[in-house]
């Protein structure tokens, strides 16, 4: 009888948790499908699996295993087409009696879309991208400005194209806004964040984003 008990107050504390995450997820949907309707975006809170495969470059969606996006808005923001979702994958480890455990991780991502094509140049806080970027053997490219040499680490196999991106106004703008990483490739220019934003921070960071595309000098975009 008290074994019966027990395996009763495990599934309820269980059908609790199940719950409250579900009743969370479907609060966080709600409003973010309100953003998007506010912003004229499109939205879709179906899990998209295809993201890493056609965003095969941008390094931030091909870690893990068991990735995908979802709460996805997508359209025009300021002239420029973009797409914010969130993002999980899983990663695994085993303990010391050989117990796999599983471990998800979940972020905010931020795309704007552009018809150039640009070589990789990532600018970012110390971090998990300090080291992902180390095994790939790429420098730490250094400016005049200590400070902004001290606070963020770029990394590009174009030195050109990252003093070119980090001239004097982006670098002032990028202390005043530390908490931002960037990636640039093909033709995209991504913003993420290891954790997910609460809805009411979207429009802010679109707004960045469309901000850091809108200091790209002229020289690098493809005139009409």
């Amino acid at each position: 009888m008290k074994f019966l008990l027990v395996i009763v107050f495990i599934l309820a504390v269980v059908a609790l948790i199940w719950w409250i995450g579900h009743q969370a997820a479907k609060k966080r949907r709600d409003a973010m499908r309100l953003v998007a309707d506010q912003l004229e975006l499109r939205f879709s809170s179906d899990e998209d699996y295809s993201l890493d495969e056609r965003y095969p470059f941008l390094n931030k969606l091909c870690q893990g295993d068991d990735r995908y996006g979802f709460n996805i808005l997508s359209g025009q923001h300021r002239g420029h087409a973009v797409a914010v979702f969130d993002y999980h994958y899983e990663t695994y480890s085993t303990d010391n009696k050989g117990n796999r455990q599983t471990h998800h991780h979940y972020f905010s991502f931020f795309i704007l879309h552009f018809s150039e094509s640009f070589p990789e140049l990532l600018i970012s806080r110390e971090g998990w991208f300090s080291k992902f970027t180390q095994f790939l053997g790429f420098d730490d490219i250094d400016f005049e400005s200590a400070e902004f040499s001290r606070r963020f680490l770029v990394k590009s196999r174009d030195k050109k194209f990252a003093y070119d991106i980090c001239h004097a106004r982006m670098i002032e703008y990028l202390l005043e806004n530390r908490d931002l990483s960037i990636e640039i490739e093909h033709h995209c220019l991504t913003l993420f964040f290891e954790r997910r934003l609460q809805p009411e921070q979207i429009r802010p960071n679109l707004d960045r984003l469309v901000t850091i595309r809108e200091m790209f000098p002229d020289y690098l975009m493809v005139q009409p």
